[in-house]
């Protein structure tokens, strides 16, 4: 059997094939009664991570994490220890609301360092874009049955949607796959951040009447709706 090649894969500015085995990670973690972020805020500020906070829209004492990390050890190691020795601790876990994915590359990107690594940290710390939507995704699996370029199209008509509204600053996404690694068997965890919620609301409803969500998705949610109220400054780069 040939090696298979589980590396990320672009394309450079002359049509090359180009590699790179790093991905980021990022993992959404939500909790309730804590109705004060104070003391969250406190332990954040004091710490080394790339991460997020979010008050819940729809839950009065909820709040969610999103840190970031090249490693998926990280999650087990440093960010287990900060939330069990720290005020996270006295926060009551929502398991239902877990999301972990990484970041993947389609193919065609010229820069696989900055699609991949840096530009998912870049949108989850944007101070001009605090709100956020987060929801996991999972395909029928007759998407995968298609033909490639049946699927390639159908694919870009999302994506196109998805550019438009960021070319007029109504918000920008996070797209990360989690085959494997979601205990619902989910495909993806999508991130929607921007200045304002309505547009983020705006670009869900939109997507709504793509191909690829009216005939081939089979779960949606559930959805975490939150405003940043911390989030760590926008590092130079992200470590593996």
């Amino acid at each position: 059997m040939a090696d298979m090649d589980l590396r990320e894969q672009g394309r450079d500015v002359h049509g090359n094939t180009i590699h790179t085995d790093q991905r980021l990670f990022m993992q959404l973690l939500a909790f309730g009664n804590c109705p004060d972020p104070t003391p969250l805020i406190s332990a954040l500020s004091s710490s080394d991570l790339k991460a997020a906070l979010y008050v819940d829209v729809n839950d009065p004492q909820g709040v969610a994490l999103v840190a970031a990390h090249a490693s998926p050890d990280f999650f087990v190691t440093d960010l287990r220890d900060f939330l069990n020795n720290s005020a996270f601790s006295s926060g009551r876990l929502k398991p239902e609301y877990t999301m972990f994915g990484r970041s993947y590359s389609i193919g065609y990107e010229a820069d696989l360092d900055h699609v991949l690594m840096q530009r998912p940290v870049q949108r989850l710390l944007n101070p001009q874009a605090p709100w956020a939507v987060w929801y996991p995704v999972r395909r029928k699996g007759g998407f995968a049955q298609l033909p490639d370029e049946e699927q390639r199209d159908i694919l870009s008509e999302h994506g196109r949607l998805g550019a438009a509204f960021a070319s007029r600053n109504h918000g920008q996404d996070i797209r990360l796959a989690c085959y494997g690694m979601d205990k619902y068997d989910n495909d993806f965890v999508i991130g929607l951040v921007g200045a304002d919620l309505f547009p983020l609301s705006a670009m869900v409803q939109a997507m709504r009447k793509t191909r690829q969500t009216s005939e081939f998705l089979d779960n949606l949610g559930p959805f975490f709706i939150g405003k940043a109220v911390w989030q760590s400054t926008l590092p130079d780069s992200v470590e593996p």
